[in-house]
């Protein structure tokens, strides 16, 4: 049994978590703001547990939470709001949150956390570490973003590579820009490489630098984009388009803190934290050998998958709103609202090309709307998916498809002799799961369809481990 305190002006969540902490054989005790559950966390018996919402009468929750640490050292809190912004996740966290909640939740998980509280150890408790205000704005409140600025909260505060994936658009600078934001190296510069923009020729002098001399047209030294890093952050944007021969020179820099300049024999110490981004499989390039397993490693220590804006749908009009507001102003426009059938349109658009397309869309009818009311005629055609013609059949975009497949393994895996195998392993499970589904899961009619004798399809099945 343990005595849970629940600090919340709300009746319903207070009637909740006590019922639940009950439920569980605990004790509950219930504040309705941050100065009476500061007085309750000094009666007996101590609280071994905290929910402390972040908005009440009063004090707010997170300048409680100091004091609440005075009172309650090595009791977990719990911080919970229905208004969840990047600032507030790192705030909670970095003032030594046990885990952050936003409503509503299901029991189900705030059960699963109180009994992960409950567990822990009290030495385990996070010391407070003072962070920046946020200046670049990372917009949206969606359950899938809550978990993203949960993540970048945790991690900010350590030395740690962190490797943020997600597709093309969904905002992966942002992330390594407020990553940098919220850490101890603040202070220091964020210096922003796109890996596939460096000129191949001279990718290794752009990145180590070099020294005068080092090369036809060295006439002078240059410092590297990781050394000009001194004491703050490189932002590795498509990180998985280094070349091979690179990518032990930047191991080395991570693993001993050093570099050459090209044409140099001395090794410079350097101090820097990486963050890098990838749209692609970075486990598929090691498991192809296009990209080194050790230097994978380095990089995936903490990583935060962002979610495509097609699973953001909470976010969609608050994103839209905010690039109306900050185009109008960039360009000195007139504001333009947005009507019913745009927001329509919108909703219903699949965004392949995600944040980055929705900005794009949003600066083009605000350029026509002209302070008038934006209408779905004013936006440009959806962005088809990345490789896929827009106007292609069917037949045409898997043609393709399969062309760009084979040129990419061709390219990547050359030396080896079973491409016709790895195809047909890539293309026979879903052709037979489909004709299998269609004929209601019946063999002997799905291995007509298919053309083949009932052994062989069997075989294939048990191949593929398809039931």
């Amino acid at each position: 049994m343990a005595h849970v305190l629940i600090i919340d002006d709300e009746p319903s969540i207070c009637w909740g978590l006590k019922k639940l902490a009950e439920s569980l054989g605990h004790v509950a005790r219930v504040a309705s703001s941050a100065e009476a559950g500061l007085r309750e966390a000094e009666k007996s018996p101590k609280p071994e547990a905290v929910f402390l919402d972040v908005r009440l009468p009063g004090i707010d929750g997170i300048t409680a939470m100091p004091q609440l640490r005075e009172r309650l050292p090595d009791a977990p809190i719990i911080v919970m709001t229905a208004h969840g912004e990047l600032e507030t996740a790192v705030d909670a966290i970095r003032n030594g949150a046990f885990e952050y909640l936003t409503k509503p939740f299901d029991l189900t998980l705030a059960e699963k956390v109180l009994d992960r509280a409950l567990r822990r150890r009290p030495q385990e408790a996070v010391p407070p570490v003072a962070m920046p205000g946020l200046q670049d704005q990372i917009v949206g409140h969606s359950p899938a973003l809550q978990d993203v600025f949960k993540q970048i909260a945790l991690v900010a505060g350590s030395e740690a590579c962190v490797l943020v994936s997600g597709e093309s658009g969904t905002g992966k600078e942002l992330v390594a820009r407020a990553i940098h934001r919220f850490s101890r190296r603040s202070a220091g510069p964020f210096v922003p490489v796109h890996v596939a923009a460096l000129s191949p020729m001279l990718a290794e002098s752009e990145l180590f630098g070099h020294v005068r001399g080092a090369f036809t047209g060295a006439d002078a030294p240059r410092t590297g984009l990781l050394e000009q890093a001194q004491g703050g952050t490189v932002f590795l944007d498509e990180v998985a388009d280094i070349p091979l021969p690179l990518q032990i020179k930047l191991l080395r820099a991570l693993e001993h803190g050093e570099i050459v300049p090209v044409g140099s024999d001395k090794p410079r110490t350097i101090d820097f934290r990486l963050v890098s981004a990838t749209h692609q499989k970075l486990s598929e390039k090691v498991a192809t050998g296009t990209f080194r397993h050790d230097l994978f490693f380095r990089l995936v220590t903490f990583q935060i998958e962002l979610p495509p804006l097609r699973e953001r749908g909470a976010d969609l009009l608050e994103l839209t709103e905010h690039f109306i507001g900050n185009l109008t102003a960039k360009n000195q426009l007139p504001r333009p609202t947005l009507s019913k059938r745009a927001e329509a349109e919108l909703a219903r658009r699949p965004w392949h090309g995600n944040v980055r397309e929705l900005r794009n869309t949003i600066e083009h009818a605000v350029i026509i709307a002209r302070g008038g009311q934006i209408e779905p005629d004013q936006f440009p055609p959806p962005a088809p998916p990345a490789g896929v013609p827009s106007d292609g059949t069917p037949a045409a975009t898997l043609s393709q498809l399969i062309q760009q497949w084979t040129a990419a393994r061709l390219r990547e895996d050359g030396e080896r002799e079973d491409l016709y195998e790895r195809f047909l392993s890539l293309v026979e499970p879903p052709l037979l799961n489909a004709t299998l589904t269609h004929e209601l899961g019946q063999c002997t009619s799905a291995a007509r369809k298919l053309g083949l004798h009932r052994h062989t399809l069997r075989k294939k099945l048990d191949q593929y481990g398809i039931e």
